[in-house]
This record gives structure tokens, C-alpha cells and sequence, in this order.
């Protein structure tokens, strides 16, 4: 656990505008495709991330959250410079029941909002107005989820997920939400059936603009790259900005002996350089930043003590400290 005086020199710093700037590194992934290089904060312009916009996916945290409860979590989390949260379930391990409408109190008592939640294509097929009745009880604008669109990688399954995504987006649209999609790397595969033909541009193509969005997890972005060459995770968004409303910072640090290429580590000390990739989005400050680390739970940065949320407050503090480009 933090201490008191511990989270006050965060919040001192944060105020006073400290950046931070790791060692750069260039790599080659497969098929010669070249990673990015370390992250750095080492600009004097506009921060990328608001600290109003920073966000928490809470599968970061699951163990937290299982055995302290969201209302423990939520007081931590504001203390560490959290704004938003995005919800991976509703439930709080055995600490106790819980419900939509309390987890809202917990929520406003502590400054945080619902930026968004994670649920299975399976809720929302079947039990889709439910699921946009807790969205709403909770306040959010976004609603998604975090599964691949289908499991049949050929052109025609694509095709047909994105009906059935275009279905979702119709009813969360009409209680006025935002539905979207959050890619792991098999989506930028090819298509099993049409090797020059990569699926996630089958769903873009497909699904409508005005109601499916995207949710782009950049670590996974770059491993899609590493895996299945041939496209920049940047220029996805370029092309379609106000289809990703969402963002999941997650930092990953070029692992040769991985089959992906990278491993996922706290913010601020991989290999992913996110204010390259950050500052190239014209008006950024209008994105939501979501931290999220899925191994946060049983791994730390030496010299630091396995703790979820001590990587969280780290990589708040790393994300908060990013900046342009001197000028920009």
C-alpha cells in the first residue's frame, strides 16, 4: 500500500508538469517488421493524455477489486490520478453482492466516471437491453466488448459479424451509447480464404460508421503488426478518426523469444512509443486513455514489490507526464 506521503509527492508532481524519458531502443520484429522505439515524454507541448481523460481498464486490477472491493478501489484510484473507469464485470470477488446502482454511488462519491465496459458478445446477443440498462445506470457513453468479432477468420464470417455489430450499434445508438469493439492481434490476420485480404479492414468496411466504433488496444495493434506485416496501427485511426472514441495504453517491451513479438510490461518502461503515436492524433485531447496491464497482478518492475495497483499508480504517472513535441 501506498502511503499517504507517497501519494501526495504524486500528486505534487503531476502539478508540477514532471515528465519522464526512458532509454530508446530500435528493434526488427518478423518480416522485417521495425518496432517503435521506448517511450518517451520528453516534449514541451500540449499533454496527449488530460488528466481528465485517464482511464483504468479494472481487469488490470481484478485481484483488487475480488478481494477489497470497488469501494476501496475507487478511493485508490482517484487518490492515484484516475478519472475513468472501464469495467470488465460487475461483480466484487467475495467481498460481497453488489449492484448497478451502487457501484454508481461508489463512482460519483469518489470523482470517477464510466467511460466504457467489456462484456461478451454472448450478453449482448441475448440479453442486450439489460445490458444497456446497467450502461446507462452507471452513466456511461461507451458500451463494447472485448471479443474478436467472430472466431470463422474467412471474408464471409467477417462479413456476418459485422451485422451482427451493426445490430448492437443500432440498439445502443437508440438509448444513446456508443457501441464498440476492442481488437486483440488476430483480428489484423488475413483471411483464411483470401490470404490478401486482412480482416479487420473487412470489418471496417463493413459495419457503419455512425454505430460500431473501435476501441484500439495499441499493444495488441503492434503485436497484430509483428505477426501479420504490412500496415501501421496509426494510420487505422488517421484514416477514421472519430471511429475510436477509446484507447487502451497498454506498454509491451520487444520480447525476441515470444511468439508476439512483446511482452506486456508496466506504462513508461516498453518499447511502444506512445507519444509518437499519441501526437499524431490532431485534437487528442478530445480521446480517452485507458491504462490497462493484463499481467499487473503478478508481475512489478524491479525494484518495485508485486502490486497491482502500485503499477497503476506508476503507469498513471508515466501517462499523465506525456507531451508533444516541442512546438506542437
Amino acid at each position: 500500500m501506498l502511503s499517504r506521503t507517497e501519494l501526495d509527492r504524486r500528486t505534487f508532481m503531476r502539478l508540477a508538469g514532471s515528465t519522464v524519458a526512458v532509454g530508446a531502443a530500435t528493434v526488427t520484429g518478423a518480416a522485417g517488421a521495425a518496432a517503435l522505439p521506448t517511450t518517451t515524454a520528453a516534449g514541451q507541448g500540449r499533454r496527449l493524455v488530460p488528466p481528465g481523460k485517464l482511464g483504468i481498464q479494472l481487469y488490470s486490477i481484478r485481484d483488487k477489486v475480488s478481494s477489497i472491493g470497488f469501494r476501496a478501489v475507487f478511493e485508490r484510484l482517484a487518490q492515484l490520478g484516475y478519472a475513468e473507469v472501464e469495467f470488465a464485470g460487475y461483480t466484487q470477488g467475495g467481498v460481497g453482492p453488489i449492484t448497478p446502482q451502487e457501484i454508481r454511488g461508489l463512482l460519483d462519491d469518489n470523482g470517477l466516471a464510466a467511460v466504457g465496459s467489456h462484456r461478451g458478445i454472448r450478453d449482448f446477443a441475448t440479453n442486450m437491453e439489460a445490458e444497456l440498462d446497467i450502461a446507462q445506470t452507471l452513466g456511461m457513453q461507451h458500451v463494447g466488448t472485448a471479443n474478436a468479432p467472430t472466431n470463422d477468420r474467412t471474408v464471409a464470417g467477417y462479413r456476418a459479424a459485422a451485422e451482427q455489430f451493426n445490430g448492437f450499434g443500432e440498439a445502443a445508438a437508440a438509448r444513446g451509447l456508443k457501441f464498440y469493439q476492442h481488437n486483440h492481434q488476430h483480428e489484423f490476420a488475413f483471411a483464411n480464404d483470401d490470404p490478401a485480404v486482412r480482416l479487420y479492414d473487412v470489418f471496417l468496411q463493413n459495419t457503419d460508421p455512425q454505430t460500431v466504433f473501435l476501441e484500439m488496444d495499441v499493444f495488441w495493434a503492434f503485436v497484430g503488426r509483428h505477426l501479420y506485416p504490412g500496415f501501421d496501427p496509426v494510420e487505422y485511426v488517421l484514416a477514421q478518426r472519430s471511429r475510436y472514441p477509446l484507447f487502451h495504453l497498454k506498454d509491451g517491451r520487444v520480447n525476441p523469444g515470444s511468439g508476439n513479438g512483446y511482452g506486456i510490461v508496466e506504462f513508461g518502461v516498453g518499447d511502444i512509443d506512445y507519444q509518437s503515436f499519441l501526437g499524431a492524433l490532431a485534437g487528442s485531447g478530445r480521446q480517452h486513455g485507458i491504462w490497462e496491464q493484463d499481467n499487473a497482478a503478478s508481475v512489478a518492475e524491479p525494484p518495485h514489490p508485486v502490486d497491482s495497483l502500485g503499477n497503476a499508480g506508476r503507469s498513471a504517472d508515466a501517462i499523465l507526464s506525456l507531451r508533444a513535441g516541442r512546438g506542437a
